[in-house]
């Protein structure tokens, strides 16, 4: 495939989100993939404000977007769902798998925060997202970025919560003395449910937050309720801390990039030291994803304006170092093809790298779209996971037929192969660059506020429904076009997107 890859961006839609957008989420579970989260952020100033006290904290103001994408609606096919006011949005992430049947949303807001949403259909094919739980992280803080566990296709078994939990590290994290080793196992019934936490097969969901007084916070789910739970926070930079991500093949390890500069490794069993420290980029780190259909390869992106591709039992040395002539505020691979690397390059517009022949040659990464965008920095940048072939595709529905996730039909799935975690083999780095980290902090716009209030109807099961196609890899064809969305400043825009590709 290296190489094979070329065609043409057009853009299908421009949504003004009134607000500045800076993140932007396809949902990744099957049967709701048409479904669209656009999140924002706004300073409120003194004009809108007269009487604001310089003393007091700056209000940043926010608003999260829900869409529905139909293929059929040429002119339109981004229609909004809901609208919901808030706290300003820095993050966003699907559950990539159900949760008791549920669909689950997390954001990462400006009151330091990290809040727990729920999908819910409260009539046949319209939506809306539902609070369930919130937490605190600490106070007079912003909260930057999270992750989930779950990011790897098929480490999760589709649709089955396991009635086993973690023997969640008592002696690490001081919750008890009980001689625990700080290994996860399989516990007994009865430490399963005084542990509460919510485990899909023998995995505990878990989520990494980072916030801007630099700390890395451990969450995991309760049972049942679905309720976020502090496992453990620990400082990790000595400036903001932008970004968090779990290593989606051994979810002990996480990485963390900072203002200061550094790129950091942790072992969540081990917490205190960094498992490795990286100063190869030479500004702050704000991007950072595990790739998900290859073990070992990850990518980060920089205030440097240069993405760092790098395999994880030799972080010495980047595989490869792309220079794309912008701020790299979001990277994220293709969920099909393992080589694709969509990049949010902030002033110079948006990028998709081709990363086969970095990976397994140890050659140049190919810069395969450079899509420029004057006037506004792209902050956001999502692929879909709806995919379209030359070939009309056929209508598939999903459903959850029992609350537990299960599908009548499994026509989207990954078919990715499952392997045991490679043993553990960072290493401690400190590369020396010369110059001192420039500190960079987000635009910060006004716009006028329009709030909304959403009467929503709880709805117990979850049943999803949406046009697509089949995403196997192994299906003895290439697709012929991929969606994507981007959102950004200045222009307070959301794009929608089709890549052709021949």
């Amino acid at each position: 495939m290296a190489g094979s890859w070329s065609g043409t961006m057009q853009a299908l839609q421009a949504v003004d989100t009134e607000y500045t957008a800076d993140s932007v989420e396809w949902c990744p579970v099957e049967g709701c993939q048409h479904l669209l989260v656009c999140g924002t952020y706004q300073l409120r100033t003194p004009e809108d404000q007269p009487a604001l006290d310089v003393s007091e904290p700056q209000v940043r103001l926010g608003r999260l977007y829900l869409y529905s994408f139909n293929e059929d609606n040429t002119a339109k096919p981004l229609v909004e769902v809901q609208r919901r006011d808030s706290s300003a949005i820095l993050d966003m992430k699907w559950c990539h798998i159900p949760v008791s049947g549920h669909i689950l949303l997390g954001l990462a807001n400006a009151n330091g925060s990290v809040e727990l949403l729920r999908l819910m259909e409260y009539e046949k094919n319209s939506y809306t997202l539902q609070p369930i739980s919130s937490l605190i992280l600490e106070e007079r803080c912003l909260s930057l970025s999270l992750d989930w566990s779950t990011g790897k296709p098929g480490r999760y078994p589709r649709g089955r919560l396991g009635g086993m939990v973690v023997c969640y590290l008592r002696k690490i994290w001081g919750l008890e003395e009980d001689g625990c080793d700080g290994s996860f196992c399989n516990a007994s019934i009865q430490e399963a449910e005084a542990g509460g936490f919510q485990v899909v097969g023998d995995q505990p969901l878990k989520m990494i937050s980072s916030d801007s007084k630099g700390q890395l916070h451990l969450l995991m789910l309760s049972e049942g309720a679905a309720e976020l739970q502090r496992v453990a926070s620990w400082p990790a930079h000595h400036f903001e801390a932008w970004i968090a991500a779990f290593n989606y093949w051994q979810t002990e390890l996480v990485y963390s990039g900072g203002d200061d500069g550094l790129l950091r490794g942790w072992d969540t069993r081990m917490l205190g030291t960094p498992v490795f420290t990286s100063k190869r980029h030479s500004m702050g780190v704000c991007s950072i994803q595990s790739n998900p259909h290859q073990e070992h390869i990850l990518a980060t992106g920089s205030y440097d304006e240069h993405v760092l591709l790098w395999d994880t039992r030799n972080i010495k040395q980047p595989l490869a170092d792309v220079p794309v002539k912008g701020g790299v505020w979001r990277l994220k691979w293709h969920p099909v093809h393992p080589h694709l690397l969509l990049a949010a390059c902030m002033h110079n517009g948006f990028k998709i790298l081709n990363c086969q022949k970095a990976i397994e040659e140890k050659q140049d990464v190919t810069v395969l779209i450079s899509q420029e965008m004057p006037n506004s920095l792209v902050y956001g940048a999502d692929w879909s996971w709806l995919l379209f072939r030359s070939k009309k595709p056929t209508l598939t529905w999903s459903f959850d037929q029992n609350g537990m996730g299960a599908q009548a039909a499994d026509h989207c799935s990954l078919k990715v192969a499952e392997g045991p975690p490679a043993p553990f083999q960072e290493q401690i780095v400190d590369h020396h660059v010369e110059g001192p980290t420039k500190a960079h902090r987000r635009a910060e716009l006004n716009t006028s506020l329009l709030p909304l209030t959403e009467d929503m109807k709880s709805f117990s099961q979850l049943h999803c429904s949406s046009k697509i196609c089949d995403l196997s890899p192994f299906s003895g064809g290439n697709f012929d076009s991929s969606l994507l969305s981007t959102c950004s400043f200045y222009d307070h825009v959301l794009h929608l997107w089709k890549w052709e590709t021949k």
